[in-house]
C-alpha cells in the first residue's frame, strides 16, 4: 500500500485543498478540512492510502488540477 502526500506549501489556497480531498480522495468536509489543517500546521500530510496504481492515479490527478488553477501544490507517493 501507498500514502498519497500532500505538501504545504505558501500559496495553494486551503479551500482549493479541502477542494482536491473531497474531490479526488472522496473525503467529507469535516474530514477534508481536518486534514487540510494538519497539512497546513505540519507541513504535510496523507491524503489516503492505496495501492500503487491507484495512488499513482489519484497523485496525478491533484497535479494536473493543481496546475491548471495555477497552483504549486505538490503531491506525492510513498510506501507506507
Amino acid at each position: 500500500m501507498y500514502k498519497v502526500l500532500l505538501h504545504n506549501d505558501d500559496y495553494t489556497t486551503m479551500e482549493f485543498v479541502v477542494h482536491v480531498l473531497e474531490n479526488v480522495f472522496s473525503h467529507p468536509s469535516p474530514v477534508a478540512m481536518k486534514i487540510m489543517l494538519s497539512i497546513h500546521h505540519r507541513g504535510v500530510g496523507v491524503a489516503g492510502v492505496f495501492p500503487y496504481e491507484i495512488a499513482e492515479t489519484k497523485a496525478t490527478k491533484v497535479m494536473e488540477l493543481a496546475r491548471e488553477a495555477e497552483y504549486p501544490l505538490l503531491c506525492t507517493v510513498e510506501p507506507e
